[in-house]
């Protein structure tokens, strides 16, 4: 099979899932305003961690995007309980990576993969009130920058402007279908294209006896620091467990990339304090190390097969509806390649060049 007859099926595969995703992230978006966001997060101890852990599982927003609306949030009066279940919780999931899992590996992985989200987004929320790190916490005086991830003159999302149903619905697709396309374009298409390559140079089993704390502690030292947004993850991470890594460290990969990267932790301790960010990173590491022992042991104690439905699909027998959405797919990600990301990158080098303060460069 040739490369770019794997990349294809990858792209026929994914395409169905995620479109519905990000039809699905648009209307959440429309619909649901970050002052809604905040009152549902209202309430204090507990309660507020698991409502912020709840809501944030759904939404459509980044590792970087998401440190904007969090730090409105937490302005608003959010404690650092909710604000972290919040930041962890939204970038580890996503109704468009949810989608994707589901497309892509299996109904065990797509209903683990938002349960370790919340558990780990928990967990650190509990802590931050077990430890009282609000007390850390400085305020700051400054405005909220808006994202690097996304255009820089966005309206605060925390002022309610009533709009009818039709500019709600049109607003809604443009979001999903353009600017949460523009904002990871660069990532999906790398995932997409990983992906398809894992699958077609690597031989089967490569990754057999990769499994121990060795290969954990890899993913954990490289996820961490780095970034991946958490559709893009869903691919590679589809194609290691088909050349032989367990669905465990899998599930790892998919739970740590999405959920930190370096210049966010620097920007997020303004918030929430630097024991605040030591609890967030501890509990991400942590949860997503038990999930990953526990998800290979469900595996093994229950025979649950590895076909995933990426291994299985054939393209010859691809609807035309499949077709017509992996093609419009195709269409909207090289716009934003193409229209978007490259103008910016080309920018970036000629004039910002010099600037070593892009949180997402």
């Amino acid at each position: 099979m040739s490369f770019l007859t794997s990349l294809w099926n990858y792209i026929l595969v994914s395409a169905p899932f995620l479109m519905f995703g990000l039809l699905v992230a648009g209307i959440i978006k429309a619909f649901i305003s970050v002052e809604r966001i905040k009152k549902a997060m209202g309430g204090k101890g507990l309660m507020g961690a698991i409502k912020a852990s709840l809501l944030g599982i759904p939404l459509p927003l980044c590792s970087c995007a998401v440190i904007p609306t969090a730090a409105t949030l937490k302005k608003q009066g959010a404690s650092n309980s909710a604000t972290s279940a919040f930041l962890i919780a939204t970038p580890e999931s996503g109704v468009d990576s949810i989608a994707m899992t589901y497309g892509m590996m299996d109904i065990p992985m797509t209903v683990i993969r938002p349960v370790a989200a919340f558990v780990s987004a928990f967990v650190a929320g509990a802590l931050q009130l077990v430890f009282k790190t609000d007390s850390d916490v400085v305020q700051m005086e400054a405005e909220v920058k808006a994202s690097c991830c996304g255009s820089s003159n966005k309206k605060d999302e925390s002022v309610i402007v009533k709009q009818s149903f039709g500019k709600k619905a049109k607003a809604s697709f443009h979001f999903g279908f353009i600017e949460l396309v523009d904002d990871m374009a660069i990532w999906l298409a790398f995932g997409i294209v990983a992906g398809a390559l894992i699958d077609f140079a690597l031989p089967a089993n490569f990754f057999d006896g990769l499994s121990g704390w060795a290969g954990r502690g890899a993913i954990l030292l490289v996820g961490i620091p780095l970034y991946i947004c958490a559709s893009a993850t869903t691919p590679i991470a589809a194609s290691l467990v088909m050349k032989g890594m367990s669905p465990g460290m899998a599930l790892l990969f998919l739970l740590v990339g999405p959920a930190t990267n370096i210049s966010n932790i620097l920007v997020i301790g303004q918030y929430i304090g630097k024991r605040g960010v030591v609890i967030n990173l501890l509990s991400i590491a942590l949860v997503a190390l038990g999930f990953s022992f526990l998800t290979d042991y469900l595996y093994s104690a229950f025979s649950w097969p590895l076909n995933f439905n990426i291994s299985h699909h054939n393209h010859d027998s691809s609807s035309w509806w499949e077709i017509s959405l992996a093609v419009a797919f195709t269409m909207l990600l090289l716009r934003s390649l193409v229209f978007v990301e490259l103008p910016k990158r080309i920018k970036k080098y000629f004039e910002d060049k010099g600037n070593s303060g892009s949180c997402c460069g």
